[in-house]
């Protein structure tokens, strides 16, 4: 089973109108099976986890099922929205999505728990590449998959795929960026199939 997450408000967004449907097309396309997570419209409190636990554990079964994931998000601030960090915080739990391996009395490793999944990511900037890539020494990617895909996933385990200037660049661009969308789960899908 697929499960693409998304953590968007605005449904007219491209992350929404233009990833989210370009994957879900590919996967009716390819008659796959396949789970939404649609953060904003479950409403999901980022920092009110007492109130999230039902969808906590649905989420987690979700997961559990899932061989491949796929995350949507905008950057703001450099980061994930805030609906999409909760995700982490609260559905990434320790004993569920990684473990600590002790080394010595006072230092341990993690150690994934979900390493069994593959797993891509779609982050739109407003910014274009070179000040992020540069200045900014890609702080984003850095912390997603050193800070959180590293002990949920494990090392090397994950993709990410950026895409730029999004709210300024031509329809032209924003095909050639839904394009590289299509040959990922193209991909994706015809390596499960060669590997049942």
């Amino acid at each position: 089973m697929n499960l693409i997450i998304i953590g968007h408000p605005d449904k007219e967004s491209f992350c929404y109108n233009g990833i989210l449907k370009t994957i879900t097309k590919r996967f009716d396309y390819w008659s796959q099976d396949y789970e939404i997570i649609d953060l904003y419209e479950d409403k999901f409190s980022p920092s009110r986890w007492y109130k999230n636990q039902e969808e906590v554990k649905e989420y987690q079964n979700l997961v559990k099922k899932a061989s491949h994931i796929y995350f949507i998000s905008p950057v703001w601030w450099f980061r994930c929205t805030p609906l999409l960090e909760g995700f982490f915080d609260q559905v990434f739990s320790p004993g569920f999505a990684y473990k600590f391996k002790p080394l010595t009395k006072t230092y341990g490793i993690p150690v994934p728990l979900l390493g069994d999944k593959k797993v891509r990511t779609y982050l739109t900037h407003g910014s274009p590449r070179l000040p992020v890539l540069t200045l900014y020494v890609n702080s984003v990617r850095l912390r997603l998959e050193m800070g959180v895909y590293s002990f949920v996933f494990g090392w090397f385990k994950t993709k990410t795929t950026q895409f730029w200037s999004v709210p300024f660049i031509s329809n032209k661009k924003r095909i050639k960026y839904l394009e590289q969308v299509r040959k990922h789960v193209d991909k994706d899908v015809k390596k499960s199939r060669s590997a049942a």
